[in-house]
């Protein structure tokens, strides 16, 4: 849990408190990243640049109560600066395999779910994951992005029905329109 204590004492140069916050944020960075980015290599290398530039500029940091949304920023700028960099060539190693059936139908479902959101656009694809994976509002995630509410509530809206419209439909995920 992140404490305004916590990030004060990082502030100070406690590195011990600074490790802390970072530990009790892990998995929410990796899924911001992941929002963004395809890859889990490219997720991890933006992470950790994230995290080093964060350590060397805590002390910038004027309102400790937004230490998490500071750390988000940070990860959201490393991956667009990564996306930028590189070309955008398909590697037939970067494909993402058919997964297997799993015996517990729910967790094939949320695998399905998951899928589906890594197909949608980057702005829809963030807006989903920060307001359904990280709990954030959408008046937070329109100050985090730099943006409206109503602009949010629109990449909501849009993703929403995205997402219900193909996993509604099966055969749309797959292209396999004959018939049943």
């Amino acid at each position: 849990m992140l404490t305004v204590d916590e990030v004060r004492l990082a502030q100070q140069g406690d590195c011990e408190a600074f490790i802390r916050l970072i530990t009790g944020m892990e998995r929410s960075l990796y899924r911001v990243a992941r929002s963004i980015l395809k890859r889990d290599e490219d997720c991890a290398d933006v992470i950790q640049e994230a995290i080093f530039k964060a350590f060397r500029a805590i002390h910038t940091l004027r309102e400790p109560a937004y230490f998490q949304t500071w750390m988000f920023r940070i990860v959201m700028n490393e991956c667009h600066q990564l996306v930028s960099k590189q070309k955008r060539v398909v590697i037939m190693a970067d494909l993402p395999a058919k997964a297997a059936p799993v015996a517990d139908n729910e967790h094939f479902e949320y695998l399905d779910l998951m899928a589906e959101i890594d197909r949608l656009e980057d702005n829809h694809r963030i807006v989903i994951s920060l307001h359904y994976f990280e709990d954030m509002s959408v008046r937070d995630i329109a100050e985090l992005l730099d943006t409206t509410e109503g602009t949010i509530k629109s990449r909501l809206h849009r993703a929403r029905a995205a997402l219900a419209k193909v996993m509604d439909n099966p055969f749309e995920r797959t292209g396999d329109y004959e018939t049943c």
